[in-house]
C-alpha cells in the first residue's frame, strides 16, 4: 500500500545519541524507500544535544520531528509520548544507537498491512535471529529476563525484551491511560497492558554492535525491568513507587541502626549525639538512593537542586517522625496497651505522609 497518506512514525527515543542521528536518517531512507514515513526523536534532553543534530535535519527533511523533553528521562515514556504523536496509522520503535536493524521495516510494514497481525516484533531469538557480539554472561541475563516476563505476559513470545517493533498506532493511544511507562521494556508494557491479547508475530533480526556513543544498560536498567514486573503484577494493590520508597526506608533503619550501633557501643560515643548523627546518616542515604531509584525519571540534579531537595525531605520526614511518634501514642493509650499494633499504624502513617510530601515538595518541585 503505497500513496500520498502518512503510513508510518519511527519514534526514536534518545539520550546522546548525536553521532548517530545522519546515519540513521541516511539508513531508515533507503530501507523505507517509496513509503511514505516520519521520524520523530524524543530526546530526554541530551548534553550532547542530539536534539539540535535532528532538528539541523529536519530544517531540510519535514519527515523529520523532533520532541525534547524538559525535566523527565525514561525510554518507556518517551516510547509513549512519540507513538501518541504520530499521524501514522502504524508506528515503530527503533533505537537510535543503530543496533537494530531498519532494512526489516517493510517486512514489518507489510505484515500489519495484511491486517490479521496487531504487533510485529523484530526478535533476536527465533530461527534466523541472533545477539550478535554478546558475551555469554548479558546471553544469559536476557533468557533470564524472558523467563521472568512470562510470568506476567502469558504468551509464547520469545523475545519480550525486543525493544524493535511496529504496532498499529490505535492500539497505543487506547492502551496509553494504563500504560506503567516504567523502566525501559515498553513492549513488555503495551502486551500486558491490553484487556485482550494482541496478535503478535515475530521476525529475525541479528542485534548490531553499537559503534558510536556508550550503552544504556546498566545496573539501574535491570533493576526497572524488575520494577516494571511488579508493577503489572502486584501494582494494583501497591503502587510501585510507594513500595520502592517504603523498602528504602527499611534499608535506612538498618542503615541508622548500624552507626547507632557502632558510634554508642563501639566507639563509646555519648547516645544523644550518636542518635543525631546516625539520623542524619539514615535521612542522608535515603534522600540519595530515593532520588537514583524511586523517582530516577525526575531525580534532582546539581548541587542547588540537592541540597534543596535534602532540606525539604529532611524537614518532611521529621515532621513525619513526630505524626508517627503522636499517632503510635494515641492508639496505645486508647487500645489499652496494645502496643505492637499502635506502633505499626504509626510507621504507615508517617511513611504515607513522607511519600505524599516529598513526592510533590521533594521530587515534584523541578
Amino acid at each position: 500500500m503505497i500513496g500520498d497518506a502518512l503510513e508510518l512514525g519511527l519514534v526514536i527515543p534518545t539520550f546522546n545519541e548525536k553521532a548517530n542521528v545522519a546515519t540513521l536518517i541516511a539508513r531508515l531512507d533507503l530501507a523505507l524507500a517509496g513509503r511514505n514515513w516520519e521520524a520523530i526523536f524524543v530526546d530526554d534532553d541530551s548534553p550532547d544535544d542530539t536534539a539540535g543534530a535532528a532538528r539541523a535535519i529536519a530544517r531540510h527533511d519535514p519527515r523529520v520531528r523532533v520532541i525534547q523533553r524538559i525535566g523527565r528521562r525514561g525510554l518507556s515514556s518517551a516510547c509513549i509520548e512519540g507513538m501518541c504523536a504520530t499521524a501514522a496509522p502504524f508506528v515503530a520503535v527503533i533505537d537510535g544507537d543503530l543496533q537494530h536493524d531498519e532494512t526489516l521495516l517493510p517486512a514489518m510494514l507489510d505484515r500489519l498491512h495484511h491486517g490479521e497481525t496487531d504487533v510485529v516484533i523484530g526478535s533476536r531469538f527465533v530461527a534466523g535471529g541472533g545477539t550478535g557480539a554478546w558475551d555469554s554472561d548479558r546471553v544469559a541475563k536476557s533468557a533470564f529476563a524472558t523467563r521472568l516476563s512470562r510470568a506476567v505476559l502469558k504468551a509464547d513470545l520469545s523475545d519480550p525484551m525486543s525493544g524493535f517493533f511496529m504496532i498499529r498506532t490505535d492500539i497505543v493511544r487506547r492502551l496509553a491511560p494504563s500504560l506503567s511507562a516504567i523502566g525501559f521494556k515498553i513492549l513488555l508494557d503495551l502486551l500486558t497492558a491490553s484487556p485482550q491479547p494482541l496478535r503478535f508475530v515475530e521476525l529475525p533480526y541479528t542485534f548490531r554492535v553499537r559503534v558510536e556513543g556508550e550503552s544504556k544498560l546498566d545496573h539501574v536498567v535491570a533493576l526497572e525491568y524488575l520494577i516494571a514486573i511488579y508493577d503489572r503484577m502486584f501494582g494494583r494493590f501497591v503502587p510501585v513507587r510507594f513500595a520502592m520508597f517504603s523498602a528504602i526506608g527499611l534499608l535506612g533503619v538498618g542503615i541508622h541502626m548500624a552507626v547507632l550501633t557502632a558510634l554508642f557501643m563501639g566507639l563509646g560515643a555519648q547516645f544523644l549525639a550518636s542518635e543525631i548523627l546516625a539520623t542524619f546518616v539514615a535521612l542522608t542515604f535515603n534522600f540519595f538512593l530515593n532520588n537514583a531509584l524511586t523517582y530516577r525519571d525526575r531525580r534532582l540534579k546539581g548541587w542547588r537542586q540537592l541540597v534543596d531537595g535534602w532540606v525539604s525531605f529532611a524537614v518532611i520526614c521529621s515532621v513525619g517522625a513526630v505524626a508517627n511518634v503522636g499517632i503510635a501514642a494515641f492508639l496505645y493509650e486508647m487500645r489499652d496497651g496494645a502496643w505492637a499494633a499502635s506502633a505499626l499504624v504509626g510507621v504507615l502513617v508517617g511513611a504515607v505522609w513522607n511519600y505524599a510530601l516529598s513526592s510533590k515538595f521533594t521530587w515534584g518541585r523541578y
